[in-house]
């Protein structure tokens, strides 16, 4: 039965990508064939300002530049902490939307979802066999969204990182575009590859971290905390979606300090600074160049300038989201469509990784 079912999933994908080829295109810059390239994010909102800045213009990137490119809609992951079914069912296709308007292709790319892909939860058990309890207690994300949830915190919640290991293993992946904020959890990653590897035999890459070139977007109203989805003060985040009105009175609203002058000081003024990072990544401009153009205005003018940047840049972004949320059938169809093609990868890897343990 699995060898038929992988069957079908290569006749599905084969016969998708002959649906797509179309007539001859201009030649196009040559792929780095070496890397294969996984990332992920969860589907809880609408992604905001840090998520784009932080992840999704590095995904658009990476998809014109390697030629094996994964990106993953995590559910699986979302399901730590408690959801509404209704909303999740939803927000899952929202989140599609939201990756094919910021510039996903799924022509240059395999968009899915990933509980739709089962070798990621089989491969994450065989994982959560060889990790010790204590290593997984002591990454900081348990020890702070544990606190957070004010109890010891949920089984799924202190083993998440250990699917998220999965997650990358199960393509082979070779790289992956992370935050600062995960770079602990790819040292797992990495741990965990180089542990199976030495107990079976060289089987898995070492997975290497990319870290994305824009660093934490911090929140408008306390830029000593990176921006979130899930800040409770409605006016510290900037989502894609955020109307023009919206987005010029979270601005007006931002947290500076006493200061008129507009400067890049990270450590003394984190409010003005933070603003300033935001300019200059929405508009392309070196952060100095942007101090420059901005001499002679003061804090509350500079707030509405970097608010019009940013209205700018997701205006088309907004707009197409809207237009891809009225066709359910098509995003439902890209998911589908792009999960066979992720398990056409996952199948024999996992079933090798069975083969290696002694349970196949």
């Amino acid at each position: 039965m699995a060898l038929q079912s992988a069957r079908k999933v290569r006749g599905c994908c084969s016969f998708i990508r002959a649906l797509h080829k179309g007539p001859e295109a201009a030649p196009v810059p040559q792929k780095d064939s070496m890397k294969r390239i996984f990332s992920g994010i969860q589907p809880t909102g609408i992604p905001h300002l840090g998520n784009y800045l932080g992840a999704i213009e590095s995904w658009v990137r990476l998809q014109d530049e390697c030629d094996t490119v994964l990106y993953s809609i995590v559910d699986l992951h979302s399901i730590t902490i408690p959801q509404d079914p209704t909303v999740l069912r939803q927000s899952i296709l929202d989140m599609t939307a939201a990756l094919l308007a910021c510039g996903i292709n799924p022509r240059k790319s395999i968009l899915f979802q990933q509980s739709q892909v089962s070798e990621h939860a089989q491969l994450s058990w065989i994982l959560t066999c060889m990790v010790r309890l204590p290593r997984l207690q002591h990454l900081h994300q348990w020890k702070a969204k544990s606190a957070k949830q004010q109890s010891d915190g949920t089984v799924g919640l202190l083993t998440y990182p250990v699917l998220q290991a999965a997650d990358i293993l199960t393509y082979k992946s070779t790289h992956v575009p992370v935050g600062e904020d995960q770079v602990q959890h790819m040292e797992l990653v990495q741990d965990l590859a180089q542990g199976f590897n030495k107990k079976y035999g060289k089987f898995f890459p070492v997975p290497k971290s990319i870290l994305t070139p824009m660093k934490k977007v911090k929140s408008l109203r306390d830029p000593s905390v990176k921006m979130s989805k899930s800040d409770p003060d409605k006016l510290a985040t900037i989502r894609v979606t955020d109307s023009p009105e919206d987005i010029v009175h979270k601005f007006r609203k931002a947290v500076t300090d006493c200061t008129s002058e507009v400067t890049y000081e990270p450590s003394r003024r984190a409010g003005v600074s933070n603003l300033v990072a935001i300019h200059a990544a929405v508009t392309g401009v070196p952060v100095e160049d942007v101090v420059r153009s901005s001499t002679g205005l003061d804090t509350a003018r500079y707030k509405l300038k970097v608010a019009n940047a940013v209205i700018e840049k997701f205006a088309p972004i907004r707009s197409e989201i809207e237009k891809l949320k009225r066709d359910r059938d098509y995003l439902e169809k890209v998911l589908r469509v792009g999960s066979a093609k992720a398990k056409e990868i996952a199948y024999p890897v996992l079933q090798e990784v069975k083969k290696l343990v002694g349970i196949l």
